[in-house]
């Protein structure tokens, strides 16, 4: 028998702290259902059940257009995930990482200190661009109009309308075909023109991805990456306000940086939700979903649940990660994993060393973000 109740998503309530309303949701109905999001799963068991049963709940989620590879399923996921994972392999990272630690040793070093920044706005998202750029061998001058598009994006996500998001998805298209077409006749030694040259191995033969295909591929790496990087920014830097001991621990044991990091976002999810759809019907947690219906998974539920974290809602640095769920599980675990650790590790490093204390710029120093966004639209702190 079914238990699934209705419920409104995007109500106000929700919106103005969604962590608190997703653990109560968790609470009190694993499952619930509404028009915008289909079946919403809160439970750590239930996403886990989901994440390692990719056939019956399917990653091919949109007929609009291709998504690669995380909106694919086996075997043709298989082969353009090999293609994504060459890219980040701990050789590649190794390499990037003075690059990356250079950059965000500047960046931090520019931030002003005892006055008030609001670091969503004047860090995080020219933190995340500048980072993006230096690893897709982009330059500067793409940092605006991604940061411009990113923000249409999350509007036409949220309004759910589907020609608003066609056109602004028409729009990234053009944008990112015209940087393959500079890569083209410039033939930089650079990522993007080295992806543009891979080749992927399918069963009917090996070939170069198609234009659509490395839009769509690129795309996956740097909406993906940006805005739950710009995210997990203004995440990290709001949980040192309430922790200044844990930021003075990790500069006298950057060792336990990466744990730390893992347990910061575990609290406070920089992704929100993640869709899939049913193959079959499926009985879940006691609800019974039909054919083809929209599972959407959240995440920042998952991660806070206490049957699956012993007192979830405190940040234990010692604690075992293996069923942090912040860059997924199974076989579409975050494309950009080992990218995004290096950055988020090397930024708290940066703090570490060159920070002494971050406190609210004013007892009203933040705004929630509201979803499809997580973390906060405005923070409001002074550096000292």
């Amino acid at each position: 028998m079914s238990t699934s109740i209705n419920w409104q998503s995007d109500d106000e309530q929700v919106q103005k702290n969604q962590r608190r309303a997703y653990d109560d949701m968790r609470a009190r109905c694993p499952i619930a259902h509404d028009d915008k999001l289909g079946y919403s799963v809160f439970s750590h068991a239930d996403v886990m059940h989901i994440l390692n049963n990719p056939t019956t709940f399917s990653n091919h989620v949109s007929e609009r257009h291709i998504a690669v590879p995380n909106g694919m399923d086996a075997p043709v996921h298989t082969a353009f995930r090999a293609i994504n994972d060459k890219y980040f392999t701990a050789d590649r990272m190794a390499r990037f990482r003075p690059i990356a630690k250079e950059l965000i040793d500047s960046l931090v070093s520019q931030l002003p200190k005892d006055q008030p920044i609001n670091i969503m706005a004047e860090f995080a998202k020219t933190y995340a661009v500048k980072l993006q750029n230096a690893f897709m061998g982009w330059g500067d001058e793409t940092e605006a109009p991604l940061n411009a598009w990113i923000e249409k994006n999350r509007k036409a996500t949220l309004s759910q309308n589907r020609d608003e998001i066609a056109s602004v998805a028409l729009e990234f298209d053009s944008y990112i075909k015209a940087i393959l077409d500079d890569k083209r006749t410039k033939r930089p030694d650079d990522v993007t023109f080295e992806l543009m040259n891979d080749v992927v191995m399918l069963s009917q033969g090996k070939r170069v991805m198609s234009d659509e295909e490395l839009v769509s591929l690129i795309r996956n790496w740097t909406v993906g990456e940006l805005s739950t990087m710009s995210s997990a920014v203004g995440i990290i830097f709001e949980f040192f306000i309430h922790h200044p001991d844990v930021l003075t621990h990790l500069k006298a044991n950057p060792q336990d940086i990466d744990n730390a990091v893992l347990e910061i976002l575990r609290l406070h999810d920089p992704l929100i939700t993640n869709r899939r759809r049913t193959t079959c019907p499926v009985t879940l947690h006691g609800v019974d979903i039909p054919k083809d219906a929209k599972i959407t998974i959240n995440w920042q539920s998952a991660n806070r649940d206490p049957e699956a974290f012993h007192q979830a809602d405190s940040f234990e640095p010692y604690r075992s990660q293996a069923n942090n769920l912040v860059y997924g599980h199974g076989i579409h675990v975050c494309p950009g994993k080992p990218l995004a650790q290096l950055e988020l590790g090397l930024l708290v490093e940066c703090l570490a060393e060159q920070v002494g204390k971050i406190r609210p710029a004013s007892d009203d120093y933040f705004d929630h973000a509201i979803y499809p966004a997580s973390g906060f639209s405005r923070l409001e702190v002074i550096l000292h």
